[in-house]
């Protein structure tokens, strides 16, 4: 399912001040229901629900290099947590990096991200039933 980037600041305001939030050692969650979603859904080929994602890495962490690989870390991080269970849809979901994210690698982000969206319930299915060959 392809998601739609945040483009407009007030409605990073309103996740920050209205969305439930997770805040962990690597990212902050700010999730809100999309009021717009139903606007969306009509306009998508699919005419299904999407998420609208927004990330944000401060210059507090350090130059655009630096930046650019968190966020290509925290991307990757979500979209292998949204390929292993179904994320739900109609969301503004923000993900603000934090100063311990700089130099992790994607598996730590995934890890932290999956325990988010499980504290923030916004799986849509129960956990996957692993067969015992598996383990």
């Amino acid at each position: 399912m392809k998601n739609i980037a945040i483009k407009e600041h007030h409605l990073y305001n309103k996740a920050y001040q209205k969305g439930n939030r997770y805040v962990g050692q690597y990212v902050c969650i700010y999730v809100m229901r999309d009021y717009s979603a139903k606007r969306l859904m009509l306009e998508n080929p699919q005419k299904k629900y999407v998420n609208r994602i927004g990330l944000t890495v401060s210059k507090k962490l350090g130059g655009a290099v630096i930046r650019n690989r968190a966020k290509r870390i925290i991307r990757e991080g979500f979209y292998s947590v949204s390929r292993l269970r179904p994320i739900k849809t109609g969301n503004l979901i923000v993900i603000a990096a934090r100063s311990g994210a700089v130099g992790k690698k994607t598996a730590d982000i995934e890890k932290e991200l999956y325990s988010a969206f499980e504290y923030l319930k916004m799986f849509d299915c129960k956990k996957p039933e692993l067969d015992k060959q598996e383990l």
